[in-house]
């Protein structure tokens, strides 16, 4: 199978995030990264656009009976840039998850204007 889009990390956020999970929980990621990739069209249970934060979107990655999200942008049409993950412990996602990876996000397309 053809990829159809490409995903790069920024900075550590994601792979610190990834490795302090456990093997099978990483292997569940792996699955829905790789789903991403190559399906010209992404349902929205793996992939959802943040309500209020243009450009911002969240991986849904539900692994037993727990749910983990991934944020992310779209930069130069398919790639994709994962930022931070957390596990989702309440039906809204934390305001605080929201203003960090809103943070990192404004910091990825600052970083990239300076190169």
């Amino acid at each position: 199978m053809k990829n159809i889009r490409e995903i790069i990390f920024y900075k550590d956020y994601f792979e610190d995030f990834f490795k302090s999970l456990n093997e099978k929980l990483q292997g569940k990621i792996d699955e829905v990264l790789f789903a991403i990739t190559i399906l010209v069209r992404v349902p929205t249970k793996f992939l959802k656009n943040i309500e209020g934060i243009k450009g911002l979107l969240e991986i849904r990655v539900e692994f037993e009976s727990n749910i983990y999200r991934i944020f992310c942008c779209f930069d130069k049409g398919n790639l994709i840039v994962l930022f931070n993950g957390f596990q989702k412990k309440s039906q809204k996602t934390p305001p605080s998850e929201l203003k960090k990876a809103k943070s990192i996000m404004e910091a990825y397309f600052n970083d990239f204007k300076k190169q």
